[in-house]
């Protein structure tokens, strides 16, 4: 009697396990992110890594932070302007690129601004090189569809 006891209550148990987890896998994302990161928390990110790979110290993090909001939230509404062109958004993405490396020069000590843009020299020679892979793959993919 005892074993049949302890049985099920261990079925219950997994049975109710069970239903939970099933239930929270169905609930929904209704805060319209879908996963998305806000302005401020890709702004933290992205100090982070700049924070990690020059070395900053506390009140240059918080003056870099400032400015990543600003570039971001800016970089954001260019997005979301549906009254421009793809070169219009790539133009002032452009020139934002460039306050922020003119902004950043105002915080970083020489040595620090070096090795930041470096290591941005070295992100755009990446993307590049990503960009041209895609590029020849799309023209071979064309050009045996073509035969």
């Amino acid at each position: 009697m005892k074993f049949i006891s302890v049985y099920t209550w261990m079925l219950l148990s997994v049975f109710f396990a069970a239903t939970a987890f099933t239930a929270n896998a169905q609930v929904k994302d209704t805060s319209g992110t879908r996963g998305r990161w806000t302005a401020e928390g890709r702004a933290d990110k992205i100090t982070d890594k700049i924070s990690h790979k020059v070395n900053l110290n506390k009140d240059q993090e918080k003056k870099i932070l400032v400015i990543n909001q600003d570039i971001v939230r800016r970089m954001d509404a260019i997005k979301n302007n549906p009254s421009l062109t793809k070169k219009e958004r790539m133009t002032q993405f452009k020139a934002l690129d460039s306050e922020r490396s003119q902004r950043f020069k105002s915080v970083f000590t020489p040595a620090q601004y070096k090795k930041w843009n470096d290591w941005e020299m070295n992100k755009k020679e990446q993307l590049e090189q990503r960009m041209e892979k895609k590029r020849q793959k799309k023209e071979a993919r064309d050009s045996t569809q073509q035969r």
